[in-house]
């Protein structure tokens, strides 16, 4: 039986972006199946009490986590330039309706393509109406899906299920009872 790695990511996450790519060739040297949870990191920061600003908020520190990014992505040989949002929730849910059609692993790796790699607003209906095609589903309904009260829902419980496990932020990994946090 293959051991189960579940990652917890958010699409506003260039850390997330880095550790998918990674993470994808661990599991497969090692057999694993990833389970591919998408999180709203605002939510899971405020329910350890993370208020603080963000890192896009503080510009020194934003100026140093951009080199040390482009390190990471060098490193891993993984394209990366800067999202043109951080608008993340419909390309988050997207993510359920991946997991309805057994996508999640090519539509979490398009979706950080289209974001991180090409530097794609991540809410731009173009870019996700891409994402869908690409995908080879039916754009119109992906796009009513992303925007409907249900995915939201269930989204929604997708986060609240990570809060309960100890999420905290993005990128998580879970094996059995042990947690991961971070691209490396």
């Amino acid at each position: 039986m293959s051991e189960t790695i579940d990652f917890y990511f958010d699409f506003l996450s260039p850390f997330s972006h880095l550790a998918r790519s990674e993470l994808a060739r661990i599991a497969e040297a090692h057999k694993c199946i990833i389970a591919w949870h998408a999180v709203d990191l605002t939510v899971l920061k405020k329910a350890v009490g993370n208020t603080g600003p963000g890192n896009r908020d503080m510009p020194v520190k934003l100026a140093y986590m951009k080199v040390d990014i482009m390190r990471w992505a060098a490193e891993y040989a993984v394209p990366l330039t800067w999202v043109g949002n951080y608008a993340s929730r419909q390309m988050n849910i997207g993510n359920l309706y991946a997991r309805a059609r057994g996508a999640e692993a090519a539509y979490v790796r398009d979706g950080f393509q289209a974001g991180w790699g090409s530097g794609g607003k991540l809410d731009d209906p173009e870019v996700l109406r891409s994402l869908a095609q690409a995908q080879g589903w039916d754009a119109e309904d992906f796009l009513r899906y992303v925007a409907s009260p249900e995915a939201a829902a269930a989204y929604e419980a997708e986060t609240a299920a990570a809060v309960a496990r100890g999420v905290f932020g993005v990128p998580t990994m879970m094996v059995g009872g042990e947690m991961w946090w971070g691209n490396d």
